[in-house]
């Protein structure tokens, strides 16, 4: 997520006048799905500790906390209410249930996986956790590989800004890390689409009629 609906002025004055609550609750509300820009907040957090205006530890411990918490949230959404919310969305796009029945049970066998990288890929970082809880994913495993992710992810955040922004405009970091996040997305996006496209064709060939 960018800073298009919240400019980049707006969030440092956020982050100078909360400090790590703006961290926690920035990345807290984004994990549970409202698109919000949790990770330039974390980001800046990690810039304001670089310049020695925040604990770095605090940030980072910040960062960590908001991420398990919002994802969490997010799982338990999904889990409750996310599958008759994605059929009522499939009748409107006219998507049969059986393919999204399908959909479901092929996140739930990479359901780990999406839930552990995910927070470096654009919008999948804030669709994993309700879509974990729509596969119904085991909730033990689910925390166990969102609190990994986090400590991961929430290091790297932290780390980048904190070390590359004392030598790099704030700017250019957060469009680095925006630009990987979307090349990270694209790059899914084929990997699962382009086999479901070849399957879709080998299907079709087969039952056209023979000449």
């Amino acid at each position: 997520m960018s800073a298009e609906i919240i400019s980049l002025e707006s969030i440092q004055e956020i982050a100078h006048q909360y400090g790590y609550g703006a961290v926690f609750f920035g990345i807290l509300l984004e994990n549970m799905g409202i698109p919000l820009p949790g990770e330039t907040i974390t980001l800046v957090g990690g810039f304001l500790a670089g310049n020695d205006e925040l604990n770095v530890w605090l940030v980072l411990l910040s960062a960590i906390a908001g991420a398990i918490v919002g994802d969490s949230c997010g799982y338990w959404i999904g889990r409750w209410g996310g599958w008759p919310f994605l059929l009522r969305l499939g009748k409107i796009f006219r998507i049969q249930e059986e393919q999204i029945a399908e959909g479901r049970r092929q996140f739930s066998e990479n359901a780990a996986k999406a839930v552990f990288l995910g927070r470096f890929i654009a919008l999948l970082r804030i669709f994993a956790g309700p879509l974990a809880g729509i596969a119904q994913m085991p909730y033990r495993q689910f925390l166990l590989y969102n609190a990994a992710g986090a400590a991961l992810w929430a290091s790297v955040m932290v780390g980048v800004s904190f070390f590359i922004g004392q030598v790099l405009p704030l700017e250019e970091v957060i469009s680095w890390v925006a630009r990987f996040a979307i090349a990270a997305f694209v790059l899914l996006a084929a990997w699962i689409g382009v086999p479901l496209w070849l399957e879709s064709r080998k299907i079709a060939k087969q039952v056209e009629p023979q000449e």
